[in-house]
């Protein structure tokens, strides 16, 4: 799963893959924005099948976090 989630990262950030880890923050490290954020979070809905409320979003801060919450929520 974390295969899936750093592509879908790098793809949405425009971020080397090989520079993702599950510890690396999306605000911080990959400079994303509110907007860079829910476009992202939209592929992790289409891609994992999950619905990831606007209340989670603040959660979600690194990509451990993410792929955390996912599997969690997965059906």
């Amino acid at each position: 799963m974390f295969e899936e989630i750093k592509a879908i990262v790098a793809e949405n950030l425009g971020a080397d893959k090989a520079s993702i880890t599950p510890e690396t923050s999306f605000s911080e490290d990959l400079k994303a924005d509110s907007l860079d954020l829910f476009e992202m979070v939209m592929a992790f809905e289409e891609h994992f099948g999950v619905d990831i409320p606007a209340e989670d979003l603040e959660q979600l801060k690194t990509v451990g976090d993410v792929m955390s919450y996912v599997e969690s929520h997965k059906a």
